[in-house]
């Protein structure tokens, strides 16, 4: 094996969990509450097939040679007013990007150097802790309650650290499932403003509301330009189109335009048509109508699996998204309690790895949108064995 000198950017940089623990689990019968897949069922492929087919056949020539980077025109048009209609403001530039996750790259590209403070919720989602470790980031957890992230603890964190970034999920957050108060999201915009940090408000659960009442986003309240807002058609649509966007400031987008350039030039004109297409033609409401009622019983189902389980489990009642988190009793620790739970067919992501600093190893996080009713009852049956045997 060559001996390689890797960057330092890499250094305590170990992967995915999720996607190590992906390997794992690709064994028949595995019941996986591991990933945040949509469910097969929720994925329209034949309607994806049928406007593949006609995006080709009208534009093909377009599609298929290379394209700009500030993206796929009849999708740029679509965008902005079904942006405009999510966030619930005017917008003065949305970029189309190859998943949100290609957002958060671009954001870091754009604002970081080595040892800028990031302030991240404690915990967050895990991909975009990878993607500012990588930059070098120094990340700041901030403490939540069941209601979000504490101003107060926020705002000091601001003036003890000056961070460039702060991340923040607002609705059916991942991992915890937990929703930001409305009051506090007026608050956290006029700290931003108050700070000169920009918020990076990642928002792809938005559309996957079981019950309650739809709160405005973050971006609504932005009068100075310091909030973008990451948007995604991955769990609506199909994560393997990759299609998501940005939208906030014209001269912040006009940079992470310059980073996307050397990433990946554009994101894929066939996959930006397709989802134009869902849009023109009115076919989302409906389907995110469907997936939402199967979603709500899937959820409801591993909730009342969850309620069989030993006393001192502590589990979230998200309103919607696709994740509920499990606080076991102190000393029981996930990730054997996981090695133990593959071995009976049964994966999930331990909640240590969730953490800017780790710890809290008694934490884990569950999904239930790729899982049959079924599955569920017999996958959350093996785990509650687990519980009760290592207590």
């Amino acid at each position: 094996m060559p001996d390689i000198t890797y960057a330092k950017r890499f250094d305590g940089i170990s992967g995915s969990a999720i996607r190590e623990i992906f390997k794992l689990i690709a064994q028949p019968d595995m019941i996986s509450f591991a990933g945040g897949n949509p469910s097969p069922s929720a994925l329209p492929d034949a309607e994806a097939a049928r406007i593949a087919q006609q995006v080709l056949l009208e534009d093909g020539k377009r599609i298929l040679q290379y394209g700009a980077t500030e993206g796929y025109p009849p999708f740029v048009e679509s965008l902005k007013p079904y942006a405009e209609n999510a966030i619930g403001c005017a917008l003065p530039c949305v970029l189309p990007v190859t998943g949100s996750t290609q957002a958060m790259d671009l954001l870091c590209k754009a604002l970081i150097d080595p040892g800028d403070a990031i302030l991240v919720e404690d915990p967050s989602f895990l991909g975009n802790l990878q993607c500012m470790k990588l930059y070098q980031a120094k990340l700041v957890p901030v403490p939540s309650d069941e209601n979000g992230l504490l101003p107060d603890a926020l705002e000091e964190a601001m003036r003890e650290h000056h961070p460039k970034l702060l991340y923040v999920i607002p609705n059916f957050q991942n991992p915890t499932g937990k929703t930001l108060a409305a009051e506090r999201r007026e608050k956290i915009v006029e700290l931003a403003a108050k700070y000169h940090v920009v918020v990076a408000e990642d928002d792809p659960y938005r559309d996957l509301r079981y019950r309650g009442t739809p709160l405005p986003s973050l971006k609504s309240f932005d009068r100075d330009g310091w909030v973008v807002f990451l948007g995604s058609f991955s769990k609506i649509i199909s994560p393997g189109m990759r299609v998501g966007f940005m939208a906030g400031d014209a001269g912040l987008l006009r940079k992470c335009t310059m980073g996307k350039q050397s990433s990946d030039l554009h994101t894929a004109s066939l996959t930006q048509a397709i989802v134009d297409r869902f849009l023109r033609e009115g076919f989302l409401p409906g389907h995110i109508e469907r997936i939402r009622a199967d979603y709500a019983k899937q959820c409801d189902a591993m909730l009342a699996e969850l309620e069989t389980f030993p006393e001192g489990v502590r589990f979230t009642r998200p309103d919607g998204g696709l994740f509920i988190w499990v606080e076991l009793p102190e000393g029981i620790d996930a990730q054997p309690l996981l090695t133990k739970a593959i071995e009976r067919k049964v994966a999930f992501v331990p909640g240590t790895n969730f953490y800017a600093l780790g710890g809290h190893t008694n934490t884990l996080r569950l999904n239930f949108s790729n899982s049959s009713i079924g599955q569920i009852r017999t996958g959350m049956a093996a785990l509650r064995d687990l519980v009760r045997e290592a207590l």
